[in-house]
């Protein structure tokens, strides 16, 4: 079927003149016709427009009637706009179409009455960069209520004045009729003052009020000498506010009054409030060039940025109140999921001091699928009121992370770590000896020793191998602390005694310093020749990294809410392991029957000779003694990782059993799909509670004292040394820190 064509009568070089009703009419100027259809590019049509006209594509604004509405301009900006066009008229053979120059559209408005009652949108025909208005605003629709506080109370930001920036004015097409008049009525007095404000930032003037209380609202054009003002105050027997006089008349010259409008910090937060909300890293700089270029109102980073935390508040709640509502979450988690513990402390002053939670189902899966392995570590939050997040991670039995436990603490201290530690221990109740996986330097060994009787504590290997780094910094160039470094790796991971000397010598062939300070940091904590606890040769305490990126994506959240969005993540997280595994054919986890398929594949070329009982010699590149009923190899990789060793598997199959059957339980399906058996159930009204529920809280929770310091947050460090930065070396006196122009030798 052939495309619809409509006749486009180009009009430029008049008027337009606003009639009694409010309507428009177009007066002067020269009109050409251009046939148009659906398939017509705006490119094109503005190319042949400016060959008639003799104009220029740049400067064109293009302008249009709906049908049976001659009071609304519509803007045509882009293509979409133009076959909107042709579809909105119908059967309609012709539609007028209105070009100008922004410079003609200024002096069209120069021209119009100075009534701010009438509907009428001409300010939109410079306003090339909005989009278009598809249909006239419901002036009967009343405004969201959002309280934003008496406009004469805040600081005035710096806007631009004048017809000249009216083409940022975005407002006078959304806003003109926010006000229209006796008898429009508002839900409450701060809904009627956000809709003046709006209004008169449209219009373009100031105002001050002369009666505001909370009974009537009386308010006139700061102008001397202007008429224009407006009285509203309550309708009788009702809550409602209703606008009683309003004299619409300005002798101002509106547009053009020099003072300015108030566009305070409140105001800009509920403009940008809706676009935090999609996107929550709206940055205040964002803000500021968005306000500039859809409003002409110019805001300092400090105003944006006030106005993004005014936004987010709206959105988030209060952090103030997230504090208050801590006895209530409480009780909220333990009865949607029973099991569970959750508890918080204050100090003398009712402020803030620990939360802690552990969900039943974190309890259950750690005790019945995991090893008895926890990763201890914390990160700092960069929220309004700052704080750490300490944490105990699990391992499930692919290696994916399993968070057992984490508490919100006011700062990171030893008491803080010992009280966590305490609570820990209550929640997992645990027969089996734990091994902890954790930072030697948060005096974390005294607690961990007093708290969980004859457990192990591992050295996170990452601290140590920074601290090492940092006390040799200054002291030896870039490739010898590399060499150091790698060696004081090879040294941790060494599975046997002679593995690890040879490694400490290769440092003290480099410095005795470094050497004395390798065996002096307590190896029996970090070195597999020495350690006696099972850690499935996991050497870091950051093992939960995924748990840690949970934690920046809410960290800025009021208290309550960062908490259930961990929830949440952990909830999600669990039904979809449970789902993955539950399709799962093998014995094993994937992880380990990959690692088990590798090991026997090597197995099969090893030569296996019985010496006696269980004990067997197996022969390949090196000579190996395995003891299946010891579930030992010498090579110690057995041990270290709970699964058998290739020698071990090249004696099973010489005698003819199953690897299976020598496998820890652990990296098992069963014991993963037991890991994940247990859900997390949803906590309903975490920012919104009950009025009734709320009011049971005895306990008064206030904000800690700690608030976010100025400028930008410090980034946490590195999680890994392998780069090193490079220092300079002289190449004079081969001394480091300098080169050889800064030499002090030359």
């Amino acid at each position: 079927m052939a495309a619809k064509k409509i006749i486009a009568i180009c009009q430029s070089g008049g008027e337009f003149v606003t009639n009694k009703d409010g309507s428009l009419s177009y007066s002067g100027g020269e009109a050409y016709a251009i046939d148009i259809d659906q398939q017509t590019q705006l490119s094109d049509f503005k190319s042949e427009i400016a060959e008639m006209f003799s104009c220029s594509v740049d400067t064109m604004i293009l302008k249009y009637f709906l049908p049976g509405n001659k009071k609304t301009l519509i803007t045509i900006s882009k293509d979409k706009d133009l076959q909107r066009m042709v579809n909105f008229i119908g059967d309609s053979v012709t539609v007028d179409v209105f070009i100008m120059s922004e410079e003609a559209a200024a002096r069209n408005l120069s021209i119009m009455p100075c009534s701010r009652s009438s509907r009428t949108t001409v300010s939109e025909a410079v306003i090339p960069v909005v989009a278009p208005i598809d249909i006239p605003v419901d002036t009967a629709q009343v405004i969201e209520p959002i309280d934003i506080g008496i406009p004469n109370e805040e600081a005035p930001l710096i806007c631009h004045d004048g017809s000249n920036d009216d083409k940022h004015r975005k407002a006078a097409q959304q806003w003109e009729n926010t006000i229209t008049g006796v008898d429009q009525r508002f839900n409450s007095f701060s809904e009627f003052r956000e809709a003046l404000h709006k209004y008169s930032i449209a219009h373009g003037f100031a105002y001050r009020y002369k009666k505001n209380d909370s009974h009537r609202v009386t308010v006139k054009c700061k102008s001397q000498g202007c008429p224009w003002r407006i009285y509203a105050s309550r309708l009788s027997t009702t809550q409602l506010i209703c606008i009683k006089k309003m004299n619409t008349e300005h002798t101002c010259e509106g547009a053009t009054v020099k003072a300015g409008y108030r566009a305070t910090r409140g105001w800009v937060g509920s403009i940008i409030k809706e676009k935090l909300k999609v996107s929550p890293n709206y940055k205040p700089k964002d803000i500021a060039d968005d306000i500039k270029r859809e409003y002409g109102i110019q805001l300092n980073y400090s105003q944006a940025w006030r106005a993004k935390e005014i936004a987010r508040e709206q959105l988030q709640g209060s952090y103030k109140e997230a504090y208050t509502l801590l006895p209530f979450f409480c009780e909220k988690i333990k009865d949607t999921n029973p099991g569970s513990v959750a508890t918080f402390t204050t100090k003398d002053d009712s402020s803030f001091h620990r939360f802690f939670v552990s969900f039943h189902a974190s309890i259950s899966g750690f005790q019945q699928g995991c090893r008895p392995l926890l990763f201890l570590d914390s990160t700092p939050l960069n929220s309004k009121y700052q704080g750490v997040l300490l944490s105990a991670t699990a391992a499930d039995g692919d290696d994916g992370i399993f968070p057992v436990a984490f508490a919100v603490v006011d700062a990171e201290t030893e008491d803080n770590w010992h009280w966590f530690l305490g609570e820990l221990k209550s929640a997992v109740l645990t027969p089996q000896q734990l091994t902890f996986v954790a930072d030697f330097q948060n005096d974390l060994k005294k607690s961990l020793a007093e708290i969980f009787d004859k457990c192990y504590h591992s050295y996170c290997l990452r601290h140590l191998a920074e601290k090492l780094n940092k006390d040799l910094k200054g002291q030896f160039s870039h490739e010898a602390r590399r060499f150091m470094i790698n060696d004081f790796y090879a040294a941790a991971y060494a599975p046997k005694l002679e593995g690890f000397q040879r490694s400490v010598d290769n440092i003290k062939g480099i410095s005795p310093e470094a050497y004395n300070w390798v065996v002096q940091s307590e190896p029996e904590h970090w070195a597999n020749a020495f350690f006696e606890g099972a850690r499935y040769n996991h050497m870091t305490s950051n093992f939960g990294q995924q748990f840690y990126s949970w934690v920046s994506e809410a960290h800025e959240l009021p208290i309550t809410q960062m908490i259930d969005v961990l929830r949440g993540k952990m909830m999600e997280s669990i039904y979809t392991r449970r789902v993955d595994s539950s399709q799962w054919t093998t014995k094993l986890t994937p992880s380990k029957e990959e690692r088990l398929q590798k090991e026997t594949s090597i197995a099969r070329s090893l030569q296996v000779l019985i010496s006696h009982g269980s004990t067997f010699e197996v022969r390949g590149e090196s000579v190996d003694i395995v003891d299946i009923d010891h579930w030992d190899c010498s090579c110690k990789e057995w041990q270290l990782i709970g699964l058998p060793c290739c020698h071990a598997i090249a004696v099973f199959e010489c005698m003819g059993r199953n690897p299976y059957d020598y496998c820890s339980r652990y990296f098992t399906a069963e014991s993963y799909r037991l890991t994940y058996a247990e859900s997390i159930q949803p906590v309903p009204n975490v920012d919104r509670p009950i009025p009734d529920e709320s009011a049971l809280a005895i306990v008064t929770v206030t904000p800690p004292p700690t608030k976010r310091p100025p400028g930008r947050p410090k980034m946490k460090q590195s999680e890994s040394i392998d780069i090193i930065k490079r220092q300079l070396q002289c190449s004079k006196c081969k001394g480091l820190g300098h080169n050889k122009k800064t030499c002090k030798d030359s």
